[in-house]
């Protein structure tokens, strides 16, 4: 039984809220061990509860908010509460010195309590809940207006105690699956194709360019020929379809709503579920 306390504590560019129900359906009847290389905020983990899970990610800081949470959860929440109760007076100027302050911890590669709640804080009040650095590796988007506090602490405590028993790795994707075996799930959410094949843009300046994608099917298909479920979830464009296409899979297309696009118009679209059984 799903603790209904177990939530996502960030928002997420490309966050999976908003398609639960129809990755839910399409989850395997029965798995062993849980896999998400591209663990973001969350949301199909904390959903799923699986009893045994991996969850990985290339950002740093927001795998050591994980662990943080996973391993210091009433620190971390007073730290949070000692940060909001800040947003009292001038909340723009005090967002953007945060900002600093945090973007000066990164550059040192502080990775504390201190810098998982700033990033927590960060994310609960810069436009859209987005994820972006620049060419230097620092934090640059806007504030957007909020004064609401950064956390449920509830939900924080039960998040703490349900991660006690995730394994919680950063670094690559496919290292993240190395030890995946015959029966288990692996659930990709990567960055996602551009709608314009042109641009390739990511959420860490790692990257996620055109190579990286066609490794991430390599992988998709020699992990289903280990006999591990697998399922991916991307825009529907011709590029992805191109990589997964033809081989037996799957492939659903959704209508979704994109919340983080400026452009009204062009907040609606398609995405495919693409997955091996």
């Amino acid at each position: 039984m799903s603790n209904k306390y177990v939530t996502p504590f960030v928002k997420w560019a490309g966050g999976k809220r908003q398609l639960l129900d129809r990755i839910s359906e399409r989850i395997p009847q029965n798995y062993n061990k849980y896999f998400e290389p591209f663990i973001g905020g969350g949301a199909v983990l904390f959903e799923l509860q699986p009893e045994q899970a991996v969850i990985n990610d290339i950002n740093a800081s927001l795998i050591n908010t994980y662990r943080i949470i996973q391993k210091n959860p009433q620190e971390f929440i007073e730290y949070i509460h000692k940060l909001d109760s800040g947003m009292l007076e001038n909340g723009k100027e005090y967002y953007y010195y945060l900002r600093e302050h945090y973007n000066d911890k990164l550059m040192k590669e502080e990775f504390d309590i201190e810098l998982a709640a700033l990033f927590v804080f960060i994310n609960k009040h810069c436009y859209n809940g987005l994820y972006r650095v620049n060419g230097k590796g620092l934090f640059n988007v806007p504030y957007n207006n909020s004064k609401k506090e950064s956390i449920d602490a509830e939900s924080i405590l039960h998040v703490s105690e349900y991660l006690k028993k995730v394994d919680i790795l950063q670094g690559d994707f496919e290292e993240a699956c190395c030890d995946a075996k015959k029966g288990d799930f692996i659930f990709f959410d990567s960055p996602y194709a551009p709608l314009n094949p042109s641009s390739f843009e990511s959420y860490t300046k790692e990257g996620f360019d055109v190579e990286s994608h066609e490794r991430l099917s390599r992988l998709f298909d020699e992990l289903t020929k280990r006999g591990c479920y697998c399922m991916l979830t991307n825009h529907n464009t011709e590029f992805i379809n191109k990589l997964y296409g033809n081989k037996g899979y799957r492939i659903d297309v959704v209508s979704v709503k994109r919340m983080i696009n400026s452009d009204a118009s062009k907040r609606t679209g398609e995405e495919v579920i693409i997955y091996n059984y």
